[in-house]
């Protein structure tokens, strides 16, 4: 299950399986979905996560 976070007056999502943060629930879900089946990390998912904004 997605972690939810409030982080800076905004509400952040964790995936509970790698521990990257999104902005928005749905890829957060996706990136749990993917890390919880695979056992790794999707690079196409973990591009929204906030870890890789700059």
């Amino acid at each position: 299950m997605v972690k939810s976070i409030p982080k800076d007056g905004k509400e952040l999502y964790q995936c509970e399986a790698c521990g990257f943060h999104y902005a928005d629930k749905a890829w957060a879900e996706k990136c749990e979905a993917w890390c919880t089946e695979h056992k790794s990390c999707n690079l196409e998912i973990t591009a929204h996560a906030i870890e890789n904004t700059a």
